[in-house]
């Protein structure tokens, strides 16, 4: 299922040279684009946003930790090392799931979203999608891969916002509480 739908995909690749321009570009530079827009909530947030910001950023050390643990058990492959695939973008080899690009791409939409602002998580999330359809179309992931990607960014910002509302409870001040 996982390279059928990456053959659907990538067979695309290779018949529209400004199509392929475009994806490989996304492939590469959409993800420091969707990072400077993450920025941009923080800004507005002013000060209040310190304590968001803060969480955005453990999600993403979180995802990454999460990520490198699944690179670690996983035997998946790119899909140029055992496919032939129209590769559009020059890769390394190694493990492919999850999907690095995505990992930080869906962490930094999912995590605005929730710490910060919907509205900004959403447009966010609809730039990781490219970012993640991008990376197939340009044969260096599976869907699969993305998809796994978006599963650790969630899993790590569930993580990081019910530890932050445990700690909220916790150390919230109670009414009548001396300092």
């Amino acid at each position: 299922m996982n390279y059928h739908l990456f053959q659907m995909i990538n067979s695309g690749a290779g018949k529209v040279d400004v199509v392929d321009d475009v994806l490989e570009w996304a492939a590469v530079w959409l993800i420091y684009v969707l990072g400077a827009l993450a920025v941009v909530p923080v800004i507005r947030g002013g000060r209040p946003a310190a304590a968001a910001t803060l969480r955005v950023l453990a999600a993403l050390a979180l995802a990454f930790a999460l990520g490198r643990a699944t690179a670690a058990l996983s035997t998946e492959v790119r899909p140029f090392q055992t496919h032939q695939v129209h590769q559009l973008i020059p890769h390394a080899t190694g493990p492919s799931l999850p999907s690095d690009h995505a990992t930080a791409a869906f962490t930094l939409a999912l995590a605005v979203g929730v710490f910060l602002s919907r509205r900004w998580g959403v447009a966010l999330t609809i730039l990781a999608v490219v970012i993640g359809f991008a990376r197939v179309w340009t044969g260096v992931h599976y869907p699969g891969d993305i998809a796994a990607g978006a599963l650790v960014a969630a899993a790590a910002v569930v993580a990081v916002a019910v530890t932050a509302r445990r700690y909220e409870r916790r150390f919230r001040r109670r009414p009548g509480a001396t300092a």
